[in-house]
């Protein structure tokens, strides 16, 4: 029998990244052939989604009428499908009315066989819960211990938890994931055993925010389960995920202590969104800008090499131009690594697209002043880099073919195209020998 050939493309965070692994998995162990080049001609399509941001689903939309109308069958799977199933079904039918289309929910991945299976069979589908099931977590799917095609063997991705403790009123990924359900200590510790031995060195924790970690059982367990993580005899670094200020803040002395381990990347993720307590308010954010400053300044003090990723809201429709400036001024005092800059979005279902928006003109002005704060900061931190030797680990290749390696706080380092002495999953030392705003660029040290 002739295998059938599913083509697969995805979008989104480490944890969507993680989902695209076990569908790949699921239907490699299943018979399937999964490709991953669109010119490739295949029996099903399959788009991964991603809504984290209004730009990020546009793009969703954008591809999905663009699938319904080179084939004949698609699956749309991921958060767009529990955000909004209804709209998904209009943008297949407009697009294509003879396209097949059966959707899979983000928190039911392990269905994506049988969604293959029926369609080719000419059966559409939909597998998505309808009842409140986030309460009390039950049928809730584990995203461990299932087939998976690793896109990167180096890198090992665990998924510790899916869902959240918020309600920020401008976010519609909660909308899709739900309540928060953490996954079971003991399966986590066996996901990353088994990318462990299968060549793992670089371990990734994720969720919506790792800070909450057991939290729908009546206790922060996140540093209980890292230290967990920690002893396993194994050779390898862990990259913790985003933390929410709220949550870190209840369990900021054991992680500083946790972070002092060799084993974790000096590394940090807490988005702050905005440098005014007021607009923190309308947002539905439960902390004050002092309290982020305060835990970004206690790090600094126990873990000096660490490295501050933030996540910057601009133009959230309460937003005044002093709210602006306080935003301006935070980034000033903090001086962060890395800053994820969004310009508002309203997202359907949630308050805040309810607002008035504030003028495009607005949100455009403040993006290139907050861009261009952000990239001389980043710039001047790379600078201090120049002339340094370090050692990295080799962990990706970029689309250019150029080799990626990261030191221990997670800081990348371009190698050059004519580098052939090493391949992905070396250690190696290197010195810096030149800098930009998103990278620095090693030569290997012979």
């Amino acid at each position: 029998m002739v295998q059938k050939i599913i083509y697969l493309e995805s979008y989104g965070c480490s944890a969507n990244q993680n989902n695209a692994e076990i569908i790949a998995g699921i239907l490699e162990k299943s018979g399937y052939i999964i490709v991953k080049n669109p010119e490739i001609k295949s029996d099903i399509a399959i788009i991964n989604t991603c809504i984290v941001k209004g730009p990020t689903m546009q793009r969703m939309i954008f591809r999905i009428k663009e699938l319904a109308k080179k084939h004949a069958k698609i699956i749309v799977i991921g958060c767009f499908v529990d955000y909004a199933d209804e709209r998904i079904k209009k943008l297949v039918k407009e697009s294509n009315k003879k396209c097949l289309l059966s959707m899979v929910s983000v928190k039911q991945i392990g269905n994506i066989r049988k969604a293959v299976n029926d369609l080719l069979n000419g059966k559409e589908n939909i597998f998505i819960e309808r009842k409140n099931t986030e309460k009390t977590n039950k049928n809730r799917e584990l995203k461990l211990n299932k087939p998976k095609q690793n896109s990167n063997k180096i890198i090992g991705i665990t998924q510790i938890s899916e869902g959240c403790v918020g309600n920020c009123a401008y976010c519609a990924v909660k909308l899709a994931k739900g309540d928060l359900f953490s996954y079971p200590r003991k399966e986590i510790l066996e996901n990353i055993e088994k990318d462990l031995k299968s060549g793992a060195k670089e371990i990734w924790i994720t969720s919506q925010d790792n800070a909450i970690y057991g939290l729908d059982k009546g206790k922060f367990e996140l540093p209980l389960l890292l230290r967990d993580i920690l002893k396993l005899k194994h050779r390898f670094v862990i990259r913790l995920g985003m933390m929410n200020p709220s949550s870190l803040k209840e369990i900021l002395p054991e992680m500083i202590e946790i972070y002092k381990d060799k084993k974790m990347l000096k590394f940090i993720h807490i988005p702050v969104q905005s440098g005014s307590d007021n607009v923190l308010r309308e947002m539905n954010r439960p902390y004050k800008v002092r309290g982020f400053v305060d835990i970004i300044d206690k790090f600094r003090k126990e873990v000096p090499d660490i490295l501050i990723s933030t996540d910057i809201i601009i133009g959230y429709p309460t937003e005044t131009q002093g709210d602006f400036q306080k935003t301006l001024d935070l980034i000033r005092l903090i001086q962060p690594n890395v800053v994820n800059l969004s310009r508002f979005w309203p997202m359907p279902k949630t308050k805040a697209a309810e607002l008035d928006q504030l003028d495009p003109d607005i949100l455009f002005g403040r993006s290139i002043i907050l861009k261009e704060l952000c990239n001389k900061i980043a710039l001047e931190k790379n600078i201090n880099y120049l002339g340094k030797e370090i050692e990295i680990l080799i962990d990706e290749k970029n689309k250019r073919g150029n080799l990626i390696g990261r030191n221990d706080n997670y800081k990348q380092i371009l190698l050059p195209l004519n580098e052939k002495r090493v391949k992905i999953g070396d250690k190696i030392k290197v010195k810096i020998v030149g800098v930009s705003i998103g990278e620095l660029k090693g030569k290997v040290i012979d």
